[in-house]
């Protein structure tokens, strides 16, 4: 029997997914069903960008509209997720131990590509959330080898939630809909291609995608969202299994595509 690891890499979508979360958001509340009350929940998110890897310390994070020109509902939405000082120190620990630099941030919330995905699934807001941040300028072996460092905390029952998506190029989006909503080839193409590697474990192919697949650079223009998932497969192990609870697109450009680890 398989057991599951306390790793998922989750999609954020548009902010709009708040408000329709359709099959993705199903199937994501229902992966949360299925876990294991974590003690603490660590998560990563490509809109808050950092120098040095950022731990989140706040006991009450604030929830973060960092978009604008959205259905007014979304601005009334609230996530009141706490935090655990004591548990942000672990995650800052776990990160020195590895060498890596190590800044902290007392009073940072929650942005949307963090609450968003945490309200569909733990919509209690009953779980101590940690927020950590990303590093695009430095790439996707770092954010793996962020993860390799997050590894240690799965087996303290810390969850490791990282949001993303398997692409995410808001310029195609437009064109997309100016020429009737026509999804680009390549969207799928990519999201088989970063599935078909990530059943083979095949990591090395995955952290050079811009020259070993046809269309990462397109999918991705700026590498933001695909870092997370890199993140989650080092915090899973050579050894975990991914699995996809879901896969599907979204708003003609944006693969909503999920993975739980066992």
């Amino acid at each position: 029997m398989q057991t599951q690891r306390n790793v998922l890499f989750v999609p954020h979508g548009a902010p709009t997914f708040a408000l329709q979360p359709g099959a993705a958001g199903a199937a994501m509340t229902k992966l949360a069903q299925s876990l294991k009350a974590p003690r603490a929940i660590v998560v990563v998110s490509p809109h808050w960008e950092t120098a040095v890897a950022t731990v989140g310390t706040s006991t009450q994070l604030e929830t973060i509209y960092d978009f604008g020109g959205f259905d007014p509902r979304l601005y009334e939405l609230r996530y009141p997720a706490t935090g655990c000082p004591e548990a942000a120190q672990q995650v800052v620990a776990a990160l020195q131990a590895q060498g890596f630099p190590v800044q902290q941030d007392a009073h940072r919330g929650l942005d949307h590509g963090a609450w968003i995905p945490l309200r569909q699934m733990f919509p209690e807001a009953d779980i101590p959330v940690i927020p950590l941040s990303v590093q695009t300028h430095l790439g996707p072996g770092h954010a793996y080898r962020i993860g390799q460092a997050l590894a240690a905390l799965t087996e303290e029952n810390f969850l490791i939630v990282a949001s993303g998506n398997v692409t995410h190029n808001l310029r195609d989006y437009m064109t997309a809909r100016m020429a009737g909503g026509q999804t680009p080839d390549y969207v799928q193409n990519f999201a088989d291609w970063v599935h078909q590697h990530m059943l083979q474990k095949d990591v090395p192919a995955l952290l050079n995608y811009r020259q070993t697949s046809a269309s990462g650079a397109r999918a991705h223009p700026s590498e933001d969202h695909l870092l997370p998932l890199f993140t989650a497969l080092g915090a899973a192990g050579p050894a975990a299994q991914p699995d996809a609870f879901y896969r599907g697109i979204s708003d003609y450009v944006i693969a909503m595509d999920g993975y739980a680890f066992h």
